[in-house]
């Protein structure tokens, strides 16, 4: 049972910490709305988002109002778009994109997410035609966001479209070159994607999921590491451990924080809720960091040796605390490490403390992968495949999720800085060494077969 007293007691300690709700999604199911007409799927594509959103920018703001906690972002995530493209081309998945654009705007929602395609086992005609649009796609809407699944424990790694996001994201990137390379921004692939994640671009309604749902995620770096400078100012002999319970107390206020707000705006929609995400996401802004924590653990230049352990600590503080305060936890829920939106990873990637091998160690123990990487330009395609392969292969063996949000940024040099503006903040390109390298062993193709399960040790 959530007691409104102790949340409400939780909310004014943290007020001051700038605890947000960073977003609310409201998950809808559109598969009623495929057809073999591309006009009536869009139609109907728009009436039903506008059915089910119209009221949720308004909910959320009076429920934030009434508790006092941001909600900083509203969004949408719909169930995955490929099921609406079989026996259509490259032209519908360009007209339900402007459909799902126009009905996005239309709520006043951020970003609706669900362009997605499932190719771990194989390219469907409809997945084929989704991924072949995605750069015309991605440079015409404003808010539409795109997820790939490549790769799952029970499947293996399809190399096959490995290799070919390994081209497509460098299309996207260059039919948005005018912002930098931006379009990337709003592509992820993934191993063993989540079906209930709330965070872009990665969101999506997966099978299973009820008509309409509500997934809220919390956030709340900037409130862990509050939490643990206080305790530290009083107790300055603490033990790692001793900050692994505060970090997990903290996580579990959090947690009861979100699931209030999640649970009435769910009411005030009259749709059920779903689930936390109680990853801790970070943004632009000074103090709301990993890296952050990362220091305050006591490694002073990220990316140092301590940076991976450091981030395992952190991460399984984080989904006990949240685990512990609700039974209703799901998503991606650990941290986050988006170089690009987290100011302190973005100057220790500038200074070169953190380079992208350290990178991809650390992705081993968090949750989503090689996010928001700027790379230069010039980068091959199958070096971004091989890049890709690694991170779908740290999560098929360790059976979590970890995905890659890799912006190839046309003409940039490693070292350069690029701006994306907003919560995509800005970070240097990084450099990527031993490019071509891999060529040989993208072009085998075919698939790398699932772990075996039974020898795990």
């Amino acid at each position: 049972m959530l007691r409104t007293d102790e949340i409400l007691s939780t909310i004014q300690m943290l007020h001051a910490e700038h605890l947000d709700v960073r977003t609310v999604t409201l998950g809808i199911n559109v598969d009623d709305c495929a057809g073999p007409d591309v006009g009536l799927i869009c139609r109907k594509l728009r009436q039903k988002l506008t059915r089910f959103a119209r009221e949720l920018v308004g909910v959320c703001d009076r429920v934030a109002a009434k508790y006092g906690v941001p909600v900083t972002n509203k969004r949408l995530a719909i169930s995955a778009a490929e099921f609406l493209l079989a026996g259509h081309g490259e032209g519908a998945a360009v007209d339900i994109a402007a459909a799902l654009d126009s009905a996005a705007a239309e709520a006043g929602v951020d970003l609706v997410g669900g362009f997605t395609a499932y190719c771990e086992k194989g390219i469907t005609p409809a997945s084929g035609v989704l991924i072949d649009a995605l750069p015309l796609v991605l440079s015409r809407t404003q808010r539409v966001c795109a997820s790939v699944n490549l790769a799952s424990r029970k499947a293996g790694i399809n190399m096959d479209a490995v290799a070919r996001m390994g081209r497509i994201i460098p299309a996207v990137a260059a039919a948005t070159a005018e912002r930098r390379g931006f379009g990337a921004a709003k592509l992820c692939v993934f191993a063993n994607i989540p079906q209930d994640n709330p965070f872009m671009a990665g969101a999506v309604l997966g099978p299973g999921e009820p008509e309409a749902v509500v997934n809220v995620g919390v956030s709340g770096p900037g409130v862990v590491a509050s939490a643990l400078r206080r305790r530290l100012e009083l107790q300055p002999h603490l033990t790692l451990g001793d900050l692994a319970e505060e970090i997990k107390i903290t996580a579990f206020r959090v947690t009861r924080v979100g699931e209030l707000i999640g649970r009435e705006v769910a009411d005030g929609l009259g749709v059920p809720f779903g689930i936390v995400d109680l990853s801790l996401a970070p943004t632009p802004a000074v103090g709301d960091s990993v890296g952050d924590i990362i220091r305050i653990l006591g490694v002073d230049r990220i990316g140092a040796p301590g940076s991976t352990a450091a981030v395992a600590l952190l991460t399984d503080a984080v989904k006990k605390g949240g685990a512990f305060a609700s039974s209703s936890v799901g998503g991606l829920s650990g941290t986050f490490i988006p170089v690009s939106e987290d100011a302190a990873l973005a100057q220790a990637a500038a200074a070169g403390h953190l380079v992208l091998e350290k990178l991809e160690a650390m992705t081993s123990v968090c949750s989503v992968g090689l996010d928001m990487i700027a790379i230069p330009g010039d980068t091959p395609a199958e070096t971004i495949a091989a890049i890709i392969a690694d991170e779908m292969a740290i999560g098929v063996i360790n059976n979590k999720t970890t995905g890659a949000r890799i912006i190839p940024v046309p003409g940039g040099k490693a070292g350069e800085k690029v701006e994306f503006g907003g919560l995509f903040g800005s970070a240097p390109i990084m450099e990527v060494r031993n490019a071509g390298a891999s060529a040989g062993f993208v072009r085998f193709g075919g698939r790398i077969p699932a772990p075996i399960q039974s020898l795990n040790d």
